[in-house]
């Protein structure tokens, strides 16, 4: 077997499906999206940091908002997609760049804002990544997380990551709001309000979207077909496959 390491397997994983990313209705819009142009309002001095942009939906709504915005991603593909929007859309301060958010080619304290959405399941170490936010956003600066999160339950917790790495190789964890609050505390950001969602995926588009191989997407239906009745209930496990997961924005100061 080929030998690859987890920063491989991301851009493998996100770099052919870019475009999907960029009309995937999931990413495109969303209750936590229009909550973060609220709670950032307008801010004509901020500059901004998109960490680990994805499709660039939390760049093109805080573009117009701020005077500059980095949008920043692993795969080289996503960064391209994400430049080529924003050329479209004429928001000239976007600045679309490649990189890992372990490691951030920027100075101590340039961002005024940093946000991450959907991105940070994703990171082979959060809490390297988490101190590389730190370091970079200014004192006193805003710091919102929005992502999937597990299920206090350590049944409920153990589904949610089975389905997720039987769906996308390049899954790390889903981790409980109990353990954001721990993470973000120990890595220096205070934990300000955390507002939470529920999310409905639509079965054949969430697999089409990370083009996930037929054998696991038979495993991920037999998983469901085998599931007791609580788990069906939390998850709201629909005949077809679609699924309901529990979303999170956390607003955090540095």
């Amino acid at each position: 077997m080929e030998e690859r390491s987890h920063d491989a397997v991301v851009s493998e994983q996100f770099g052919p499906q870019a475009q999907s990313y960029l009309t995937s209705t999931v990413h495109a819009q969303g209750e936590d999206l229009t909550e973060l142009g609220r709670i950032v309002g307008a801010r004509p001095e901020a500059f901004a940091l998109d960490l680990g942009c994805g499709g660039g939906h939390a760049s093109f709504l805080l573009a117009p908002l701020v005077q500059k915005i980095v949008a920043y991603d692993l795969s080289e593909a996503m960064v391209a997609m994400v430049r080529c929007e924003a050329a479209r859309r004429g928001l000239g301060n976007l600045d679309a760049r490649q990189g890992s958010a372990e490691r951030l080619p920027c100075p101590d304290a340039a961002f005024d804002i940093l946000v991450t959405r959907y991105s940070t399941h994703h990171w082979h170490d959060i809490a390297a990544g988490l101190r590389e936010a730190r370091r970079v956003l200014k004192p006193g600066g805003q710091a919102v997380f929005m992502d999937v999160v597990a299920p206090g339950s350590a049944l409920l917790d153990t589904w949610l990551q089975s389905l997720e790495l039987l769906r996308d190789p390049s899954h790390v964890r889903n981790y409980s709001v109990t353990q954001w609050r721990a993470m973000l505390k120990k890595a220096g950001f205070r934990a300000d309000t955390i507002t939470l969602f529920r999310l409905r995926l639509e079965f054949s588009s969430w697999i089409k979207r990370m083009n996930t191989p037929v054998i696991h997407v038979q495993a991920i239906r037999s998983l469901q077909e085998r599931a007791d009745a609580e788990v069906r209930s939390h998850f709201a496990m629909e005949a077809d496959g679609s699924f309901t997961l529990d979303t999170m924005l956390l607003n955090a100061g540095g």
